[in-house]
């Protein structure tokens, strides 16, 4: 029989959460100010409805990268599992 996995450590989940929302807030950003037009020479400027759905990609990433794949982008890299349930 195999061990359960052991809970990360909390400073590798806090600094999972915010490498998650940065990178997905300036991907998701980026795409959607790409799409709507709404690009600066800086970046990107969202309002309205392109706020909104930046917003909603942003909490399906961690929606279903936390309860569908497995874990998101950084808690993959920082090698942080799920502990499984007792059987």
């Amino acid at each position: 029989m195999t061990e359960p996995a052991k809970a990360a450590a909390v400073w590798k989940r806090v600094l999972a959460v915010i490498l998650d929302f940065f990178t997905a807030f300036f991907v998701f950003g980026t795409v959607v100010a790409y799409v709507t037009g709404d690009t600066t020479s800086t970046g990107f400027n969202l309002s309205g409805l392109p706020a909104l759905v930046l917003f909603a990609l942003m909490a399906a990433y961690f929606f279903v990268g936390r309860r569908y794949v497995g874990g998101t982008l950084w808690d993959r890299i920082l090698r942080i599992g799920r502990p499984q349930p007792k059987t």
